[in-house]
């Protein structure tokens, strides 16, 4: 999603009701907008939106007030429930959906916070950064304006976007078995989304995949299975067996974690990186200059591996980056106004929902 979206108190929902609720009454500032962020005529009144996503859909009108993540604010227009469905916004911890996809997924240029924070020069630089940690001895965590080292244990690499769908979106040079290139992409593209639970990929490429790896549904080779990687930006980027396989705690159970997703042509194909990529790598998004940073994520208690460098030509890898030494002191950020800003998040996944 490109889109802010929070439930508004004229929304009586259960999903709605069962969260905090943005007050129109309490705001002095808002304005109603149509949904392409025009004014809205007084002559034809305001227009509403509905979006469907992978699970369930909203409704809503379209505002506009001052924005802030911590101290960092400015204008922007956003969409506000008028209905939600139950399924699956009643059960979520959150009350709503901040879209940082971008400004083509977006409703207009005013509903891009990226862009609208960047434009008003609220962020040290424009861009945010997703580390992400399935453990209790550390908390994920989205940062606006800043990349933080000391969730990285190797350096950073930036990859241009690619496509104008509005996706975080680059190109897959080839996928890899134990370093191994497969010869399996030629054009393949793979969206970075948070709010994707799994792997997704092409059905066609699940499939060869599913064979190659050959996961059995007894666990019974769960620890002599290979590395999956991707290669991006000349780096491999693997995925070691617990990234891919969903298992149960006793591993009795084993099954590839990887959903067949088609999308069709021109938004498609396309690969979708989910929860279990973003809990291995440090992902970075340049609103800017419309990149994506890659780094092995540093998590606590846990030895980090190293990024392989692959050339154009698949010559023998070398490794690039030693583990960095960072000052762990430092790893609460203030808010400031022109700065960083950080927020500890719980992040609840739900399906690919390309659109």
């Amino acid at each position: 999603s490109g889109n802010l979206i929070v439930p508004g108190t004229d929304c009586s929902s259960s999903a709605c009701t069962s969260h905090k609720r943005f007050d129109q009454s309490k705001s002095s500032s808002f304005h109603r907008v149509n949904c392409d962020g025009s004014e809205v005529d007084p002559r034809l009144g305001a227009d509403e939106i509905t979006i469907t996503f992978g699970t369930g859909h909203i409704t809503g009108s379209c505002l506009k007030d001052t924005i802030c993540v911590g101290n960092a604010c400015s204008p922007g227009a956003f969409i506000s429930s008028t209905d939600e469905s139950n399924q699956p916004f009643a059960s979520f911890a959150f009350d709503g959906v901040l879209g940082l996809a971008l400004p083509s997924m977006t409703q207009g240029p005013s509903f891009c916070m990226m862009g609208r924070l960047t434009e008003k020069q609220a962020l040290r630089e424009p861009l945010f950064s997703v580390f992400l940690s399935d453990s209790e001895k550390e908390e994920s965590e989205i940062t606006f304006g800043e990349v933080k080292h000391q969730h990285m244990a190797s350096d950073l690499f930036w990859v241009p976007v690619t496509g104008t769908a509005g996706y975080w979106e680059v190109r897959i040079e080839d996928i890899t078995i134990n370093g191994k290139p497969q010869s399996l992409c030629k054009d393949c593209r793979v969206a970075v989304d948070t709010g994707t639970s799994q792997l997704a990929a092409p059905s066609e490429l699940v499939q060869k995949l599913e064979s190659l790896l050959d996961v059995k549904s007894g666990c019974e080779n769960f620890r002599a299975l290979p590395k999956l990687g991707f290669i991006i930006g000349g780096k491999n980027l693997h995925l070691s067996p617990k990234d891919y396989v969903d298992s149960n705690d006793a591993q009795s159970s084993c099954s590839l974690s990887l959903m067949s997703l088609d999308v069709p042509p021109p938004k498609g194909p396309l690969f979708i990186f989910g929860i279990p990529f973003l809990q291995k790598y440090y992902t970075v998004y340049d609103h800017a200059k419309s990149r994506v940073g890659f780094a092995v994520a540093k998590h606590a208690g846990e030895a980090p591996e190293m990024l392989v460098d692959i050339s154009s030509h698949h010559r023998p890898t070398s490794f690039l980056a030693q583990t960095r030494q960072v000052d762990e002191a430092n790893s609460t950020a203030t808010a400031r106004s022109r700065g960083s800003v950080s927020a500890q998040v719980h992040l609840t996944a739900q399906s690919p929902e390309p659109e």
